[in-house]
Order: C-alpha cells, then sequence, then structure tokens
C-alpha cells in the first residue's frame, strides 16, 4: 500500500498524486492519500516536505516521486 501525505494547494504534491497514481495503476497497487495538516503527529513529522511517499507505512521519499526506485519497491 502506497500513501502519499500531502498539502491542499501544493503543486508538488499534485505533480506526486498523478506520478503514484499512474505507477500503482500499473502495477495494481492500492494507493491512498493523507493529508499532513489534517493531523497533528503527521504535520510534526512532515510538515516541511510533502508530498512524502510511504510504502506499506515507511517513509520511501519525500518532494519528488523517483519512479524507477518506487516501482522496484513495490515489486
Amino acid at each position: 500500500m502506497v500513501t502519499v501525505v500531502s498539502r491542499q494547494g501544493c503543486h508538488l504534491c499534485e505533480v506526486a498524486e498523478a506520478d503514484v497514481a499512474r505507477i500503482c495503476a500499473d502495477l495494481g497497487v492500492e494507493w491512498t492519500t493523507v493529508d499532513v495538516d489534517a493531523d497533528p503527529d503527521l504535520r510534526a513529522e512532515y510538515g516541511d516536505f510533502v508530498p512524502v511517499i510511504l510504502v506499506d507505512g515507511t517513509e520511501h521519499g519525500y518532494w519528488r516521486v523517483e519512479e524507477d526506485r518506487l516501482r522496484a519497491a513495490l515489486t
């Protein structure tokens, strides 16, 4: 499962979500988004680093999706 920790109005978040959606669709992997500002714990941990990509709850990367690396982690 892939989670994108993002923020409303964040252009990099929109790009990351589109990349994750495409990659996950190709691989048949579920994904979701979480609003960093809706959870004080997430905001404290990731507030300045969004978007953050989590794979199975573990931080995989932030700011940009590294497609080859994400695909490798999901296969």
